[in-house]
């Protein structure tokens, strides 16, 4: 599946839009985690521990996403964009969206875009 933040895959046409596909994932503070990180910030600095959970949440909500655009029988999903908003005090969604397409043919020799 290609997968692009771009409205268009370099060397290939949109043959049906299919629509919109989405995935998100809502994680939650943890109170050990918590602890560390305030320890962290009196020093300063990246705090791992919630760069680490950004990260399992950004991937599932794009797992989610490529799940309906696969049901939607594409090929592609262009646009993609992240958002996050706290949901509750402590727990934040982060939101994958984007476009899912059918796409023309086949890439193009040197096109140069994802396969």
């Amino acid at each position: 599946m290609i997968v692009v933040t771009t409205n268009e895959v370099p060397g290939r046409s949109v043959a049906r839009t299919l629509g919109l596909v989405r995935g998100s994932s809502i994680r939650t503070r943890h109170v050990g985690r918590d602890f560390v990180a305030w320890l962290r910030n009196l020093v300063g600095g990246e705090v791992p521990e919630y760069t680490k959970m950004l990260a399992e949440a950004r991937e599932q909500a794009v797992d989610r996403m490529l799940d309906e655009a696969r049901a939607l029988g594409a090929d592609a999903v262009v646009g993609v964009r992240f958002q996050t908003a706290e949901v509750m005090s402590g727990a934040a969604e982060m939101l994958c969206y984007g476009t899912a397409v059918r796409l023309a043919g086949e890439a193009l020799p040197g096109a140069g875009g994802p396969r």
